[in-house]
């Protein structure tokens, strides 16, 4: 069989014209990065950090990226640190605690004259199936994003072998 030369060249042009095809798809399929535009939304991806007890978690979408960080933890509030690389005209955020409860949005508040920190004390989660709704505004456009509340504490392995 491998005496037939068409046999051969099948060998060597198939390998070439799957890389063509893989390529050539993307390219026709993908769709194209564009800049936000002003009085749109756009949604936030979660990272998988969201979904641990990192203490962190963070939400992008293309360049623009927050990062919400536990400051602490106690049985009744969370103190929650949203830092964002471009600054924010307004941050709003709400935590649900249950599946169809719906809470008001609270105002986070500016953290220094740049307006790239915000802190917000809310109500500690009661159940890992506690969200967190978020909403920022940044050069007259809506970031939008949702998470669960799982990262808000931190607990690695050391922490419970110490314990």
């Amino acid at each position: 069989m491998l005496k037939n030369k068409h046999v051969i060249a099948a060998m060597l042009v198939a390998p070439i014209l799957a890389l063509i095809a893989y390529f050539g798809v993307d390219l026709a399929v993908s769709e194209k990065p564009h800049a936000a535009k002003e009085g749109e939304t756009y949604k936030l991806a979660a990272d998988s950090n969201c979904r641990y007890t990192s203490g962190i978690c963070s939400l992008e979408n293309g360049d623009f990226k927050l990062k919400l960080r536990s400051e602490s933890l106690s049985d009744s509030e969370v103190v929650l640190k949203l830092t964002s690389e471009y600054p924010l005209e307004g941050a709003k955020i709400s935590l649900i605690q249950k599946e169809g409860d719906r809470s008001n949005p609270v105002d986070m508040d500016v953290n220094g004259s740049d307006d790239k920190e915000w802190w917000v004390d809310l109500p500690a989660p009661n159940s890992e199936d506690s969200e967190i709704h978020l909403v920022v505004k940044s050069d007259g456009t809506l970031y939008y994003g949702e998470t669960t509340a799982v990262f808000v504490e931190y607990k690695t392995l050391l922490n419970e072998e110490q314990q």
